[in-house]
């Protein structure tokens, strides 16, 4: 029976693919004292089914296909948060994952070196103890230049797989425990009040600009006249105007403004109203709020909600398919908005096909480049290209006619579907060399020195951000993007009330340290194996 469903499976790749996947899926959602595999747990489903008959494999393009679509959408998603960030303290923080992950490549030299590991196997346990799928397809890259899959490449994947779980564990411990010393504070929701203008203080835009954006402006209203508060208004003595943001910085723009007033004006719908609309139009996407003249729909922007998140519709942000943005106009024009935005989820499910496979091949070709260094040469790869292509495309946003990002659940979906078929491939490629090897005594120096890598790591990580005092959400943050793993950062929003601080500081530090383990494990296969 089993030799006839192998048989089956052997002859037919796609249907060992989703059999693998959902395999997975399975395992990855059992939950032991509040943490799961999730996703990962496809590759050892993967490892697995190689292990019980070698002959269950798939084509490597299928593998390389979804490795390149899972770094390409991250960089899409990633490239705005990135750049942004960096603007803020995410040089320094930057700086401080880079030498963690130093610390912990050094750490997988050291242990490899001493506790007698292949050059291969080192570098697997370098990328398993981080944590970084990438990290490993570039060290298999590196290796099928050198050699036949199934003898020397498939050692980084025997030491992924055995460093990887204390990788993903660790850290999540670590998580736990700066959380529950709780250090900082919540960022706060956004709230809206009323404020009684007392005395001129310019236009609006003047005035956000006195409180660095923080704040929006929703309803104005003048002798009993409601508007919406555009720009270029500007406000006079005896006039009502909403204002929306966080309280400390609401609370500082009502005082210079004169002061709070009790009658809630942002409800009042008999000349004014607002909802919120989806953008879904491709001539809005990718642009900023403040390029999109609403003034000459007499409207104004009050809020943008982008996933689960609400944030202050500042005119510098950068508009994402998906997005929903609360607009307050005069009824009459809110269809007319509507329209200008596109608010259409249909439109949200279909991908360009132009621009993605346009950026996709940008992609791979910049990672098919190879550059010579002194013993060899580089290159980034399927892995590297890609990641460095959709960094810059998603920070773009659009170029002319072309919009780069897709849209948020069209995004997710692709880089889940890339993430499953590069973890069910190299799975199933692995399994032979892994059962083989578990049985082995060396398998626990894999994991020792795994363990070492991870540890090395975010030891100079939480050194560091002592001495920058980051916040706990930034921290947490940085943590999880410092380990390249998303599971660190849903771990941690569960445990949040509001994850804005969080993810800013995941999205800060992530496509950095991405690239500096896909380098760094290149760079160690290298110069390991002279």
């Amino acid at each position: 029976m089993l030799g006839s469903v192998s048989d089956a499976l052997a002859e037919n790749p796609v249907l060992l693919l989703f059999v693998v996947v959902a395999v997975g899926f399975a395992v990855g959602r059992i939950r032991i004292g509040g943490f799961s595999l999730g996703v990962a747990a496809v590759l050892f489903a993967g490892i697995a089914f190689g292990a019980v008959d070698h002959r269950l494999v798939l084509p490597d393009p299928m593998w390389v296909l979804g490795l390149a679509l899972f770094v390409y959408t991250v960089g899409l998603a990633s490239g705005p948060g990135f750049l942004g960030a960096l603007r803020r303290r995410g040089l320094a923080a930057n700086s401080l994952v880079v030498a963690a992950v130093l610390a912990g490549a050094l750490a997988a030299v050291g242990a490899g070196a001493l506790l007698g590991l292949s050059a291969a196997r080192a570098t697997g346990t370098f990328a398993g103890g981080e944590t970084n799928t990438p990290a490993l397809a570039a060290a298999i890259e590196t290796l099928k230049q050198k050699s036949s899959f199934d003898t020397l490449a498939a050692e980084p994947i025997v030491g992924y797989s055995l460093s990887y779980p204390l990788g993903l564990v660790l850290p999540l411990i670590v998580v736990w425990l700066v959380l529950r010393r709780g250090r900082g504070s919540a960022a706060p929701p956004l709230v809206v009040e009323t404020a009684f203008v007392e005395h001129p203080v310019g236009t609006l835009a003047e005035l956000r600009g006195r409180h660095h954006g923080s704040v929006s402006f929703g309803r104005l209203r003048h002798e009993q006249h409601l508007e919406a508060a555009v720009a270029t208004l500007e406000p006079e003595p005896g006039d009502l105007i909403s204002v929306v943001g966080p309280r400390d910085e609401v609370e500082a723009v009502v005082a210079e403004l004169g002061h709070r007033m009790p009658e809630a004006i942002e409800l009042d719908r008999h000349e004014l109203d607002f909802r919120r609309i989806v953008v879904s139009s491709r001539e809005v996407a990718g642009r900023r709020i403040g390029e999109l003249d609403l003034d000459r729909f007499d409207a104004s922007a009050t809020r943008l909600r982008r996933g689960d998140v609400d944030l202050v519709a500042d005119p510098d942000s950068q508009l994402e398919l998906g997005d929903r943005i609360r607009i307050v106009a005069p009824r009459s024009r809110m269809q007319e908005v509507a329209a200008f935005f596109g608010d259409s989820y249909r439109a949200l499910g279909e991908i360009d096909a132009l621009t993605f496979s346009l950026g996709m091949a940008a992609g791979l070709a910049l990672g098919a480049v190879t550059v010579p260094i002194p013993g060899g040469t580089f290159s980034l790869g399927s892995a590297g290209g890609p990641l460095i292509v959709g960094l810059v495309l998603g920070a773009l946003g659009r170029t002319g006619p072309f919009v780069w990002q897709p849209s948020h659940t069209a995004g997710t979906t692709l880089r889940q579907l890339g993430m499953v078929l590069f973890l069910a491939g190299i799975g199933l490629r692995a399994g032979p060399a892994f059962a083989t090897a578990i049985v082995e005594p060396s398998a626990l120096l894999a994991i020792a020195t795994g363990a070492l890598v991870t540890t090395a790591a975010l030891s100079v990580l939480l050194l560091g951000s002592r001495l920058l005092r980051l916040p706990t959400r930034t921290l947490v943050g940085v943590l999880g993007g410092m380990q390249t793993q998303p599971a660190v950062l849903a771990y941690a929003s569960d445990q949040l009330d509001d994850d804005r601080e969080l993810s800013l500081g995941y999205a800060s530090v992530y496509p950095l340290a991405m690239i500096t383990k896909i380098v760094l494990a290149q760079l160690l296969i290298t110069a390991l194996l002279r």
